[in-house]
């Protein structure tokens, strides 16, 4: 849950309360997703965040391996 947390605010720094809105994730989703993201509304974004939770946990999952990798050693 925290990874997702952290990559939700960092990836929707202007549209906050709006994600559905933010041109990156628009452009991240239907890159992810394909055909079926374009134009999304709140009700498709939630529909597609849902449906796809599992696949989403694993994708952030490999988003926090990347970024600890990128710590510098101490």
């Amino acid at each position: 849950m925290f990874n997702a947390l952290r990559y939700y605010w960092i990836i929707s720094k202007g549209h906050r309360l709006t994600p559905w809105k933010s041109p990156y994730i628009q452009w991240r989703m239907e890159t992810f997703f394909g055909h079926e993201a374009a134009d999304l509304t709140a009700g498709k974004f939630c529909h597609l965040m849902w449906r796809e939770r599992a696949r989403m946990e694993r994708f952030l999952d490999w988003v926090a391996d990347q970024r600890a990798g990128m710590r510098p050693a101490k």
